[in-house]
């Protein structure tokens, strides 16, 4: 073998890609088991970023569900999530948009629910463009769905009302069955059909924050009766909500702290296994889960510790945890069959999967991976770390670093790598541990990355994650900042040549920590929050409190939203920056990024800005992917004067001499 060739950091050749990163990039989303044929939604970068069904036999053969002209997502509470059921073989989904063969791009939002029996077209059950459903069942002994409904047409605290509803299958006529509060998740019957359990929360609560589990008979005619409060609150946060085959009503509470499972057996509520450990994560999406029951009687499920994900199964008898040795240290969606276990799993050399467990080997196959032909990059993956340190205010914090890896290259003796702080999305939420080879891009190339799970972010108990409310854009920040100092002071990096990168909330301490620090020496925006005032403003449903939480009540105390925005403070700004945003984004308007770069233009910082039509909170799109990578690459050659290996295209950024 060749010894590795000592380079400067940033000028290291890679065979990681961006073409790669974009075109085999799909995006999974939720899995369901029906008669032990397991089925998924994965978005195609390559198809536009359509969402597909998918469905793979018992002998692992895959073909697409959702035919070509449809997409199959909900925009309940913006995020979605539960965008299909199932019953004997048909599927019955929400459709995205519509769209025409010859201008995929010439689209407008449908949001009709499809029924689509097996080797049949789609047809539609709903005609109002208005109204999306999501998180359905089937209720075979009526012959009927039940799912949330969100109806723009029907407000409720100046938000689409949400309501459960029963649909018939064939006319699609429908029945209120539970309204009144503002939001409402995960309907599930009873193995007799004669219970129904859900959950619900009101403003300004997310559902991590407190949420309610209730339970009610259902009569002859189909209605509720008798309903019951059985769990939660404003203080408790219930999570994934499950019947056993025996009848037992099985959830995930958070309320000693660490998100558990307990169990209620229609008279009370007893803790099936307690650990200092999550079992559950915060619910952007519906329809997540992370336990199911298996035949013999025990639960299998997964539990995070130290940002790291396990599997497991728990006898509900004895009270017994038993790990079951995986691979995989990011695990979610969890379905069971007869005799095996479904879930999305990805540990650090392995991206995003469609796994299948058996449950009488314990051996783990992958059905289908989010990348393809991922093997050939594993030489030049780099492994993380997960490190510990201390924060402002004599806190803890946590974050996995990722140092230069190449087994063509290495560090010349003079130099210490360039570190880039990641900072994840949400924010309530988490950095992952499955291969991203976006992080491998820069790793490969020399560069060192940094993903911090700053106060806030979950996995760490229900303390930890509630921590940044108050304090969002402070402790995110000085987290990062605290990453990047224990880095250094370990001379691990480079403390000069300090870049940061993020999306969505992990754009807006991106800027954060340019407008209110000095640490970096540039940043990368990602549909970043500048103005968190507009946050308020253009909120979806599901957020449109949760910045009362993260910052403060509004209008009362909009004097501390603009001292926290960066778009206040534009002027504070003196690194470079660089910004990637969707036009049809609703989350962050363009309008935001736009203000932020104008400021920096007319001041004489370098700047540049990648717009992008077709685009919303998140690219979909392989050619916009792409595009983004390599221009930040560029960027940071410019900035840190080194020649890439790459042929790069090159671009104007404003005001760089």
């Amino acid at each position: 073998m060749a010894k590795p060739a000592l380079s400067p950091c940033g000028s290291w050749k890679s065979p990681i890609t961006a073409q790669d990163i974009a075109q085999s990039r799909i995006s999974f989303q939720e899995i369901l088991v029906d008669q032990d044929i397991i089925y998924w939604v994965e978005s195609r970068p390559t198809e536009q970023g359509r969402y597909v069904i998918v469905r793979a036999d018992e002998d692992g053969k895959m073909s697409d569900v959702t035919p070509p002209g449809y997409s199959a997502r909900t925009l309940v509470n913006s995020y979605g999530g539960g965008s299909f059921t199932l019953s004997g073989g048909t599927v019955y989904f929400s459709n995205f948009v519509a769209s025409s063969e010859e201008s995929p791009y010439a689209r407008h939002h449908d949001q009709r629910l499809f029924r689509q029996k097996e080797g049949s077209a789609p047809e539609p059950l709903t005609d109002t463009l208005s109204v999306c459903y999501a998180d359905g069942v089937y209720d075979s002994q009526r012959g009927r769905l039940i799912s949330v409904r969100e109806d723009g047409q029907l407000t409720l605290h100046g938000q689409g009302m949400q309501s459960l509803v029963s649909i018939d299958p064939v006319s699609g006529q429908q029945e209120m069955l539970a309204y009144g509060n503002d939001f409402y998740a995960a309907p599930r019957l009873s193995p007799d059909g004669k219970r129904l359990c859900w959950l619900t929360w009101n403003y300004p609560s997310m559902p991590w924050d407190g949420s309610e589990l209730w339970v009610a008979d259902v009569n002859d005619e189909g209605m509720l009766c008798n309903p019951k409060q059985i769990a939660g609150g404003t203080e408790e946060a219930i999570f994934q909500p499950e019947w056993s085959p025996q009848g037992e009503l099985f959830f995930i509470s958070d309320r000693t702290n660490w998100w558990n499972l307990y169990r209620w057996d229609g008279d009370k509520t007893s803790v099936v296994y307690q650990k200092a450990a999550d079992f559950g994560a915060p619910q952007w999406t519906l329809r997540m889960a992370q336990y199911d029951f298996i035949p013999d009687g025990r639960v299998v499920c997964s539990y995070v510790e130290q940002g790291a994900w396990r599997l497991a199964v728990i006898d509900v008898h004895s009270n017994k945890l038993t790990d079951i040795p995986s691979r995989y240290t990011e695990i979610s969606h969890l379905r069971a069959g007869t005799n095996f276990v479904a879930f999305l799993g990805g540990a650090h050399d392995t991206p995003l999967s469609v796994v299948k467990l058996s449950l009488e080997t314990m051996q783990e196959t992958v059905i289908k991976s989010s990348l393809t032909n991922y093997e050939k990059f594993l030489p030049y993956v780099s492994k993380p770390e997960p490190i510990t340190f201390v924060t402002s205010g004599n806190g803890q914090a946590y974050a996995f670093y990722y140092p230069p890896h190449n087994l063509d290259f290495g560090i010349p003796v003079q130099e210490k790598p360039p570190l880039i702080i990641k900072s994840h999305g949400g924010p309530t939420s988490a950095a992952s541990t499955a291969l991203d080879l976006e992080i491998q891009y820069f790793t490969s190339r020399g560069f060192a990355v940094v993903d911090v799970n700053y106060r806030g972010s979950t996995g760490y108990g229900r303390e930890y994650r509630l921590s940044l409310y108050g304090n969002w854009g402070i402790y995110d920040k000085e987290d990062c900042i605290s990453a990047a100092k224990y880095l250094e002071e370990r001379g691990e990096i480079d403390g000069e040549r300090i870049l940061a990168r993020g999306g969505s909330a992990g754009g807006f301490t991106t800027l954060c920590l340019l407008a209110f620090s000095t640490i970096c020496r540039a940043g990368a925006s990602y549909y970043g929050v500048s103005d968190l005032e507009k946050i308020v403003v253009n909120s979806d449903k599901l957020e449109a409190k949760y910045p009362f939480r993260l910052i403060g009540k509004y209008p009362e105390q909009a004097e501390l939203y603009r001292e926290r925005s960066p778009a206040f403070h534009a002027e504070r700004i003196t690194n470079p920056a660089i910004f990637f945003q969707g036009l049809e984004d609703p989350i962050v308007p363009p309008e935001q990024t736009e203000g932020i770069v104008s400021s920096l233009t007319q001041r004489g910082v370098p700047v540049a800005a990648f717009y992008y039509p077709h685009e919303q909170h998140g690219f979909r799109i392989a050619a916009n992917i792409k595009k983004s990578l390599e221009a930040e690459l560029y960027f940071y050659s410019q900035i840190l004067q080194y020649t890439p290996a790459d042929p790069l295209e090159p671009f104007p950024i404003n005001n760089l001499k």
